[in-house]
């Protein structure tokens, strides 16, 4: 893994870890906030276990993601493998969670190849933390 170029990002979410948790874990909680296609998400939450997503651009393209969970402790650590096409090794996205009664602290962390992947990749991950504390603000649904 090269040193490349990283970045952490940390929130505090209005919901307890388990919540947080699921929404990350769960297909149809995960559709619903990450901007993927309804029933595209299938995760086997072990590691070695497979996901994968077909994200929505802003301007409605279709990406098909896939990877693998290279280390799960529920409710507290995901890293999450993400397979980029050329490359060998997958890209990594650490969630870490830290309860705190009500409110959960989480924590994404990644190390890219160049600045603009970086860029790239923190603005997304922006983007999904704002969609997640807006899923978890709404609350569950049936």
């Amino acid at each position: 893994m090269s040193d490349g170029y990283s970045y952490t990002l940390t929130r505090t979410l209005d919901a307890p870890t388990a919540a947080v948790y699921r929404a990350w874990t769960t297909p149809d909680a995960y559709a619903r906030w990450a901007y993927a296609a309804p029933g595209s998400v299938r995760v086997d939450v072990r590691p070695g276990g497979a996901w994968k997503a077909t994200m929505i651009t802003p301007d409605g393209t279709e990406v098909p993601l896939t990877g693998s969970y290279l280390e799960v402790d529920e409710n507290r650590l995901l890293v999450v493998g993400m397979d980029v096409p050329g490359r060998a090794e997958p890209s990594v996205m650490v969630v870490e969670l830290d309860g705190d009664g009500p409110k959960t602290r989480i924590e994404l962390r990644q190390t890219c190849d160049t600045v603009e992947e970086r860029d790239m990749a923190e603005q997304s991950s922006t983007m999904l933390l704002d969609s997640l504390t807006r899923f978890l603000a709404e609350g569950p649904t049936v």
